[in-house]
């Protein structure tokens, strides 16, 4: 990423030096600039504040109540994940903030599960199950929760809507059944990849 995000620099800063729009050029990195820290302030404080709901969550239980309630489903996604192992529940709540469109809650939920499922790879590698995977390498349930998580089912797109509402749609609920349709097409052909791929040694 870090390479892309470089060369798209490059390739634009130099194409604005060769039109002659070095002023433009200009403008836009500091508006850039400006925009980025904004929006970072901005994105510290809400997940922040998901962050700490999520740990009061767990701490009453409800991360064990939605675990319950989706536990068929994390199964049958995720066939080789211990009976009881935390990222279950972190996967649950991602997911179920998914389907919401709260992407921003869904975000720490996101970082805690691939966290415990490195942590269940670290725990392979010292047995030395069939199933671990080299440091630096993405485990099978790594992949699967990726490929699911930026798939997103979402009945409720309330990020889109309120963004729609903020510049001034007509309908800002229109989007979600078209959100729906899209959202479930592309969940649906991410599930059947990762059982496709999940089949191969």
């Amino acid at each position: 990423m870090n390479k892309i995000w470089g060369w798209m620099l490059i390739i634009g800063i130099t194409a604005g030096l060769v039109t002659g729009q070095s002023a433009e050029v200009s403008t836009a990195l500091v508006e850039s600039a400006k925009s980025g820290v904004n929006h970072a302030i901005g994105m510290a404080g809400v997940v922040a504040m998901w962050s700490g709901i999520m740990r009061l969550a767990e701490a009453e239980g409800l991360l064990d109540i939605l675990t319950g309630k989706m536990e068929g489903m994390i199964h049958f996604l995720f066939p080789y994940i211990p009976k009881g192992h935390p990222a279950e529940k972190y996967i649950s709540l991602n997911f179920a903030a998914n389907v919401l469109g709260l992407g921003w809650a869904a975000t720490p939920a996101g970082l805690s599960a691939m966290e415990a499922l490195e942590q269940l790879e670290e725990e392979r590698r010292a047995k030395r199950h069939p199933l671990a995977v080299e440091v630096g390498t993405a485990s099978r349930e790594m992949c699967t929760f990726l490929i699911i998580n930026v798939s997103s089912l979402q009945l409720i797109p309330m990020t889109i809507i309120a963004y729609r509402s903020q510049f001034g749609a007509a309908v800002p609920t229109g989007i979600v059944l078209p959100g729906i349709l899209a959202t479930a097409a592309s969940t649906a052909a991410g599930i059947i990849f990762v059982k496709i791929m999940g089949r191969r040694p």
